[in-house]
């Protein structure tokens, strides 16, 4: 059964399954996700804990031997394997498949790894961990899921932020849940009556965002042009390389080409099948190709190749300015755009 990292603790006082499979790309969420299942289960007698970093050399039997004891002879125990960052491959899936039917009620398997691909969903393995127990979700929030995260935190705590603060925590902290964390306790300290305003922030805090160009590409494709100049400005800030911004946009305005071509011969899901969109992608990617025009696009690229010109051999000649046209314009309708006659 699947539940958010957020649903664990109440999950965890109902009641205590053999198997988590702790999958997601948020480092805070693994962790405290790792430490409240480990916390719960001492409670419940499971003192020992043994841990495995998986990789091509692991001598599975280790873990096998472990799962031989019983609590009559010794403590109940944790098994948590640490899947490799490449994922699973053949050899570990037939390992994992072979291990779920030594789990019994003196043995609890935790299994960590990043972000799960479908593929990895509907492994034979992976159903039958997770038929014995529950998968954890621990995905970054989204922008738009941000702010709900930002007060589920505050609540914890005994923090009341208003409508602004809450905003404000959410901007400042996107990507960065860890300082999210830090700057929550803080405030904590600071303000014993919990209440959190837009003035007490401003006076208590200093902005932990940490944007990559990855952010900057997806806000642009969903035509969100506020946004993507406050992501733009902070990667200027951090002196991030205009080369590799510029490197991105340029895959992203080539695909967008190429699929506008490709949908006069088929349907737009049949293109993203081609191009191998995501699903999480597709709604950016939707938007774009409804936003933007071929000619449009045609203008962004002339936009593009003078920046990069700026870039690589005008060096008098800042290529920053061109590109924040470019993010102001990728975002407008096509009919906004002063095309030149």
């Amino acid at each position: 059964m699947r539940i958010f990292a957020d649903r664990l603790t109440e999950q965890l006082n109902k009641q205590l399954s053999r198997v988590y499979l702790i999958f997601g790309n948020e480092p805070l969420l693994l962790q405290e996700s790792r430490e409240a299942i480990q916390t719960v289960a001492k409670q419940q007698g499971f003192d020992e804990r043994h841990r495995f970093a998986i990789d091509n050399s692991m001598d599975w039997n280790q873990v096998y031997d472990c799962t031989q004891a019983l609590s009559l002879f010794s403590s109940r125990q944790i098994i948590e394997l640490e899947l490799p960052e490449s994922g699973v491959n053949a050899s570990i899936a037939k390992e994992l498949l072979a291990l779920s039917d030594h789990i019994h009620d003196d043995i609890m398997l935790i299994v960590v790894g990043t972000k799960l691909t479908k593929a990895q969903e509907n492994a034979k393995w992976f159903k039958a961990l997770s038929n014995q127990g529950h998968w954890v979700s621990c995905l970054t929030p989204d922008a738009q899921r941000l702010p709900q995260f930002v007060q589920a935190r505050c609540r914890a705590i005994g923090l009341s932020p208003d409508a602004e603060a809450t905003q404000m925590l959410a901007q400042w902290h996107e990507g960065n849940l860890f300082a999210l964390t830090q700057s929550l306790e803080k405030l904590a300290l600071q303000y014993p009556d919990g209440q959190l305003t837009l003035v007490r922030l401003e006076e208590s805090l200093s902005r932990h965002n940490h944007f990559t160009p990855f952010h900057w590409i997806d806000a642009l494709l969903a035509g969100k042009g506020n946004r993507a100049q406050r992501i733009l400005r902070q990667l200027e800030a951090e002196g991030v390389e205009a080369v590799i911004l510029l490197r991105s946009l340029q895959r992203e305005l080539t695909l967008l080409l190429q699929m506008q071509q490709q949908l006069k011969q088929m349907p737009i899901g049949q293109v993203f099948d081609k191009y191998r969109i995501w699903q999480s992608k597709k709604s950016l990617y939707n938007a774009a190709l409804t936003r933007v025009s071929h000619k449009q696009l045609h203008s962004l690229f002339a936009l593009l190749t003078q920046a990069e010109l700026y870039a690589k051999t005008q060096y008098e000649h800042s290529p920053w300015p061109l590109i924040h046209q470019l993010s102001v314009e990728f975002c407008l309708p096509s009919a906004s755009i002063p095309y030149p006659a």
